[in-house]
């Protein structure tokens, strides 16, 4: 192979690298698309339905802790690591405390949401979105939207 052919080579090997990201970043925005629209209609037949908000906690990595937030909202898996605030945002409820942390409490930044809660992670527990909102309040889909 002579310079010019592996130049040409490494080139393209770069904008194939940079198209597959573009198009996985791609995917990515329109899963959270499909996400928050769920979210977003949810969020209307909770508050339709007046299902109770409650207070959402921070723990910290490793069950070191736990820490309070000003935000209100339902959690969407059974251990408490991601919730959707009464604002409609995703929040992943995981992080690391310090113990002005604990004593203060935090905010957590909205996350996009995923289409699959969970995917990925070494406890095999991923949960669909729909199915966890659906646990929250069955039939909250077949409610007209607004």
């Amino acid at each position: 192979m002579t310079v010019s052919s592996s130049s040409q080579w490494a080139q393209q090997r770069r904008e194939a690298a940079a198209e597959h990201e573009r198009r996985l970043h791609e995917r990515q925005r329109a899963e959270a698309r499909k996400a928050q629209s769920m979210l977003d209609r949810f969020l209307q037949a909770a508050n339709h339905q007046q299902l109770a908000a409650e207070p959402l906690v921070v723990q910290g990595y490793g069950g070191r802790g736990k820490a309070r937030t000003p935000l209100r909202g339902w959690y969407l898996r059974v251990d408490r690591t991601c919730a959707v605030g009464t604002d409609g945002s995703f929040y992943v409820l995981t992080a690391p405390l310090s113990a002005w942390d604990r004593l203060r409490g935090v905010r957590p930044e909205p996350k996009d949401p995923p289409l699959l809660i969970g995917a990925g992670g070494k406890d095999g527990n991923a949960i669909y979105l729909s199915e966890a909102l659906e646990r929250l309040l069955p039939g909250w889909q077949d409610h007209p939207r607004s």
